[in-house]
């Protein structure tokens, strides 16, 4: 689902061909928990981003 947006689409818009309009909860939860670790590892590279640039 990497590079799909909450609607379970990849670019907001019916352009991209066939699309479901409704994604069960079983599949919005695996979408938000894969949003999860994406933002948990943004974070992880902010933070050694700023340890780097502050000398540690």
């Amino acid at each position: 689902m990497k590079g799909e947006n909450m609607n379970g689409n990849c670019c907001g818009t019916s352009s991209c061909g066939t699309e479901r309009r409704f994604l069960t909860k079983k599949e919005k939860a695996e979408m938000l928990k894969e949003y999860r670790t994406e933002l948990e590892n943004e974070l992880k590279g902010i933070n050694e981003k700023i340890a780097e640039l502050e000398g540690k």
